[in-house]
């Protein structure tokens, strides 16, 4: 896989003492679907220092096109609705990048 040009970069602020319920309610119902439109996370996580009660998730895409497009045919999905509404009471904030990836040459040819 090549690496993503955009990264939507989203940061979710929970509810205290709420991360678990969160965590299931996200698994349950929000990742099948947006494992059918976005593909798979570059990552999530949670904070461990700073802000704490976030978590964050990194979604990659070839282009700005590709990130609409993805994002409104997830949005149409009929079970959609219901991460949307099992979730409402748990976030508290959220914050959304999208962020680019920049070519250095001294990281290219490298692996991780």
């Amino acid at each position: 896989m090549t690496e993503p040009a955009i990264v939507d970069l989203r940061v979710y602020t929970i509810r205290l003492r709420k991360m678990a319920e969160f965590i299931d309610v996200f698994d349950r119902l929000a990742m099948p679907v947006q494992l059918r439109y976005l593909g798979r996370p570059l990552g999530m996580f949670t904070s461990a220092v700073g802000p704490l009660n976030q978590i964050v998730h990194l979604w990659g895409f070839p282009d700005m096109g590709e990130f609409e497009r993805r994002h409104a045919a997830r949005d149409k999905d009929s079970d959609w609705p219901a991460y949307l509404k099992a979730s409402e009471h748990l976030i508290t904030a959220q914050e959304n990048r999208l962020i680019r990836r920049i070519e250095l040459p001294s990281l290219a040819g490298l692996t991780t």
